[in-house]
């Protein structure tokens, strides 16, 4: 029976039950399918039933999912709408306040310096991921907001990229600037250049060999090769240092103006592969935090970071979009999108455990955290933002 348990047909099975199983959860409690998936995947996982556990398989497979959902998220983007200053502004800000935040907690809390900073760097992150598919989910990915977002989150994760180097450097007494320079020349040279070859080059051979004798005998061959376009950017960007969702995504942009008439449809395509995987990457943030590990000793300090990652998130973020001509609204809006941390953090908290720079306690911490401020967002989007109209977009941006 364990050997079943195991196998990898029956941990899909069970993820996509689980999936099934959030819908269901979401759909009762009038809340994002995001929520109720993440809520059934604490149920199964090592916090409650213990079912799944969140092994180099499951990772993968939400790894996976993570790609596929934002090279489909890319398709609605064009390259100039997340190359802004505006967007750079929110970023930078975004990330300061967060930072600090996190590191004063860590110390007022009575941990010693190595924790602290990578207490406040995990607070630097922001998973596009989830805020991403919410905003699709409620058809809001055209908003002036939801374009400010993406852009800042995709600035965001270089901007956290460089804030983990520093404190790597820092922590082992090896801190050298000509280091951060060197991780900027590699992101930027990687952004351009990906965006150049798929745009001018990749995009337009594959519309010439759509009119090809090859792909009206296979239809489904520019397909496979868009997948293997998203992928091979998604692990050229993992390479540079960049998270590789941020290579899926510019992967998407590359195809956002894709026009075949013979091929079948790419984004039609992706979409289908981005409802199954993408299933599974919502599942296995439940699976990953163990609620058994959360102790009395560490629950205060757990709740004061949460709300202090929530709070400097969105007011750092919230802040420059005011300043770049958003409303009210459309500022917390784009502060409460940047404010999970997701996987970002919890990669960020895994290196800093791996290293022994952080202990068993702070890894929960961070764990936990990135999980509530995982939830925070689509329950104050259904529940507070988007009830009603969303005010015009901003002039500014």
């Amino acid at each position: 029976m364990l050997e079943i348990v195991a196998t990898p047909e029956f941990q899909v099975s069970l993820l996509l039950f689980a999936a099934l199983g959030g819908y269901l959860l979401a759909s009762r409690i009038n809340q994002s399918a995001v929520v109720g998936i993440i809520l059934v995947g604490l149920i199964i996982g090592p916090s409650i039933l213990g079912l799944v556990s969140y092994n180099e398989f499951v990772k993968g497979i939400a790894h996976l999912g993570a790609v596929v959902l934002l090279f489909v998220i890319g398709f609605e983007f064009k390259l100039q709408d997340i190359l802004k200053p505006a967007y750079a502004l929110i970023a930078l800000i975004g990330v300061i306040i967060p930072w600090i935040g996190g590191y004063a907690t860590a110390v007022w809390s009575g941990m010693d310096f190595s924790s602290a900073l990578f207490i406040g760097t995990a607070l630097t992150a922001t998973s596009i991921a989830i805020t991403a598919n919410v905003l699709a989910e409620m058809n809001k990915l055209q908003t002036g907001p939801a374009r400010a977002i993406i852009g800042a989150a995709v600035i965001d994760d270089i901007l956290s990229l460089i804030a983990l180097a520093i404190t790597g450097d820092v922590v082992a007494g090896a801190f050298s600037p000509s280091v951060i320079l060197f991780i900027l020349i590699k992101v930027i040279v990687f952004l351009v250049a990906a965006g150049i070859i798929g745009i001018f080059i990749v995009s337009r051979f594959l519309v010439k060999l759509d009119r090809t004798s090859l792909v009206a005998k296979y239809p489904e061959f520019i397909f496979i090769f868009a997948m293997m376009f998203a992928f091979l950017y998604a692990m050229i960007a993992e390479l540079v240092g960049l998270s590789a969702i941020v290579g899926a995504f510019v992967a998407g942009i590359c195809f956002e103006r894709l026009s075949l008439k013979t091929s079948l449809d790419v984004k039609e395509g992706a979409e289908f592969l981005k409802i199954i995987f993408s299933s599974i990457f919502f599942v296995s943030l439940g699976v990953v935090a163990d609620l058994k590990a959360l102790t009395p000793e560490i629950l205060p300090f757990l709740v004061v970071l949460t709300v202090v990652a929530i709070i400097t998130k969105v007011v750092g973020c919230a802040i420059p979009a005011l300043a770049t001509g958003m409303c009210t609204k459309d500022a917390l809006i784009v502060g409460f999108g940047m404010a999970p941390r997701g996987e970002v953090a919890m990669i960020v908290a895994l290196i800093g455990l791996e290293q022994g720079y952080i202990g068993q306690t702070v890894f929960v911490t961070v764990i936990l955290m990135s999980l509530i401020t995982t939830l925070i967002t689509p329950i104050v989007y259904r529940n507070w933002f988007f009830k009603g109209e969303n005010c015009d977009p901003e002039p500014g941006i």
